[in-house]
């Protein structure tokens, strides 16, 4: 089992900046890799971001270059740097991690919006 954690969600205008951070505890051995997905109000949850264990980065085609995914192995802490900000952006914001046998921990979510 592994906890997730994030944090860094809130309220900003458009054009505006955020940084998520995700703390992961518990089997951390066991993880393969970790992302970030999104679920705004009416639709499916999706992959924004994703890294590997070996620092492999994949994006969601509309967040490349705006978004970067990071790491700190150390502090089991995967952080989302999140520039120029839309309104289209907003949604509750969802840590995972990723283990060995396939299956996924999930955090609670926190809440970004952006305004016009």
């Amino acid at each position: 089992q592994v906890q997730i954690l994030e944090s860094g969600g809130g309220l900003v205008q458009a054009g505006g900046s955020l940084r998520l951070s995700c703390v992961a505890s518990g089997r951390i051995f066991s993880i393969n890799a970790m992302g970030w997905y999104r679920q705004a109000p009416g639709k499916q949850r999706e992959l924004v971001a994703s890294i590997t264990t070996g620092s492999t980065t994949n994006y969601a085609d509309s967040v490349k270059g705006r978004f970067t995914i990071s790491r700190d192995n150390a502090k089991n802490t995967v952080y989302l740097q999140m520039n120029g900000l839309k309104p289209e952006d907003t949604a509750v914001y969802y840590c995972t991690a990723v283990r060995s046998n396939s299956r996924q921990d999930w955090g609670q979510g926190t809440q970004v919006t952006v305004s016009s």
